[in-house]
């Protein structure tokens, strides 16, 4: 039996997960801590880890409790190692550190679903709360390099917001119609090989962004460049 993912949302946007298999589970953003529970019993899962993709208030709220009324074991940022695995029914999570979001930032890989945290959201990315630009663009660039049949579960639901910005960066781009139409409140999610169609931050090496940076008279010359350039625009 594969890994699932059930999505929880909490707070005005957040989003939290419950990674599961057949009868073991883990919670990560715990904020709809009493959902996940509800959820955990229902099922009959036994909740083994409660873990978070970084360390803002907003994806750490709910785990006390979580930990409180279970037997849960805490998975904190220095257990959560580059490469490292969490076993689930012997079904395996993979562990990406990606920082730039924040220090701390990490994705949960699973089967066909990235938990991806503030660092990639859909339609968009996280604001570079770390400082450290360069970081970012390398995690940005590793999650690039999944198969395009992964499906993205973010920390947020910016879909509405990321969609007008892109509009706004690129109206000619007839791929934003047809993924906006896709996008479903009720459990918010992508396929990565969508968000490199529409995510403009995805995009730094397709020649329509690389037009629109140049007629903004941004530097294009390198990779590394076309990023920091996208980076810079404001709407």
């Amino acid at each position: 039996m594969p890994l699932h993912v059930e999505q929880f949302r909490y707070g005005r946007d957040n989003l939290g997960y419950l990674v599961f298999g057949r009868s073991e589970a883990m919670a990560v953003d715990g904020g709809a801590w009493h959902e996940i529970l509800e959820f955990a019993d229902t099922r009959g899962l036994r909740l083994l880890y409660v873990t978070h993709t970084h360390g803002h208030h907003d994806h750490i709220e709910g785990s006390d409790r979580l930990l409180e009324t279970s037997r849960a074991r805490l998975l904190g940022f220095q257990e959560l190692q580059e490469g490292s695995v969490i076993v689930l029914d012997g079904k395996l999570v993979r562990v990406y550190r990606t920082p730039g979001h924040s220090v701390d930032s990490v994705c949960f890989h699973a089967g066909r679903y990235l938990l991806s945290g503030d660092t990639l959201f859909t339609g968009t990315i996280g604001n570079c709360f770390s400082g450290n630009l360069r970081a970012f663009y390398e995690s940005i660039r590793r999650l690039m390099a999944l198969p395009g049949d992964t499906v993205i579960f973010p920390g947020h639901d910016y879909m509405e917001p990321a969609v007008a910005f892109a509009r706004f960066l690129e109206p000619a781009n007839r791929d934003l119609d047809a993924y906006l139409d896709r996008y479903e409140p009720d459990c918010v999610r992508s396929l990565l090989r969508d968000e490199r169609k529409v995510n403009p931050y995805l995009r730094f090496n397709d020649p329509a962004i690389i037009a629109i940076l140049k007629e903004r008279g941004l530097p294009v010359d390198s990779e590394w460049e076309r990023w920091q350039s996208l980076m810079a625009i404001e709407e």
